[in-house]
C-alpha cells in the first residue's frame, strides 16, 4: 500500500479526534490535512491544519487535494440553533467539500452517516444524513464508503448527561438479548475501521457499513 495524503473534515469532534489520532501514527500516511473552524492545539511532523470559513468554502477549492477525504462533520439541532443550521452543516458543507475533492481527483471518500439514515425519512435528522448519502454517491469518487454507526461512546469529556442515559439503557437491553443491531459503538473503534476498510479488497464502488458490519471480530 502506497503511503497516503488524508483528508479530514469534523477533526475537532468525537470521531474526528480518533480518526486524526489514528492517521497519526499510522505509517502508510506521510500527511493529515485536517479543515476546521477552530485552531487546534494538535501538534504532528505530519499534521497539516487549515482554519476555514465554512460559509465560503469555494475559496479552498486548491487545498482540497490529497488521496482519500475522511468525512465526520456534524452536529445537533441543539447546538446549531435551528434545523436550518443543521442542515447547513450537515448535509450543505459537507456535500460542498466532498463535490469539491471529487472535482480535485481525491480518489476515496469515508462518510460517518447515521444508522436508520433515509433520504425519505420522517425524522428530520435521519433525512439529512440520507439525503447526503444519496447525493455523495453520485459524485465521481473511485470509491465510496458510508459508515451508518449506531449510538457512539464518545469521550468522557464530550458526552452529555443524556447520552449516559441512552448508553446504559442500550447496555442493560444488549445485555438481555435486545435491540442488538443497536449496541453503542466507540468512536475510537470507528475510526480504526473507517481507515483499515481502505485495504478493503471489495470492488464495489459504493460499499455501505451498516451497524453490525462495524464491531470488529
Amino acid at each position: 500500500m502506497k503511503k497516503l495524503h488524508a483528508l479530514v473534515l469534523g477533526a475537532t469532534g468525537s470521531t474526528g479526534q480518533e480518526l486524526v489520532k489514528f492517521l497519526l501514527d499510522n505509517p502508510h500516511f506521510y500527511k493529515v490535512s485536517v479543515f476546521v473552524r477552530k485552531s487546534m492545539n494538535m501538534k504532528h511532523k505530519k499534521l497539516i491544519v487549515h482554519k476555514v470559513d465554512f460559509s465560503c468554502l469555494k475559496k479552498y477549492k486548491y487545498l482540497v487535494k490529497g488521496d482519500v477525504l475522511f468525512s465526520s462533520l456534524g452536529t445537533t439541532r441543539k447546538e446549531a440553533g435551528s434545523k436550518e443550521k443543521q442542515y447547513l452543516v450537515d448535509y450543505i458543507y459537507q456535500y460542498k467539500f466532498a463535490k469539491m475533492a471529487s472535482e480535485n481527483l481525491v480518489g476515496h471518500y469515508s462518510l460517518v452517516s447515521s444508522l436508520g439514515a433515509d433520504h425519505k425519512s420522517h425524522f428530520f435528522y435521519l433525512r439529512i444524513k440520507g439525503e447526503l448519502e444519496e447525493s455523495i454517491k453520485n459524485l465521481t469518487f473511485k470509491t465510496i464508503h458510508i459508515f451508518q454507526p449506531p449510538s457512539l461512546i464518545r469521550q468522557p469529556e464530550l458526552i452529555r448527561n443524556g447520552e449516559k442515559i441512552t448508553l446504559m439503557i442500550l447496555n442493560i437491553l444488549n445485555s438481555l438479548g435486545v435491540l442488538i443491531s443497536f449496541k453503542p459503538l466507540s468512536v475510537k473503534k470507528l475510526a480504526i475501521k473507517m481507515v483499515k476498510e481502505l485495504k478493503s479488497k471489495n470492488s464495489e464502488k459504493i460499499t455501505v457499513y451498516k451497524a453490525n458490519d462495524l464491531f470488529m471480530r
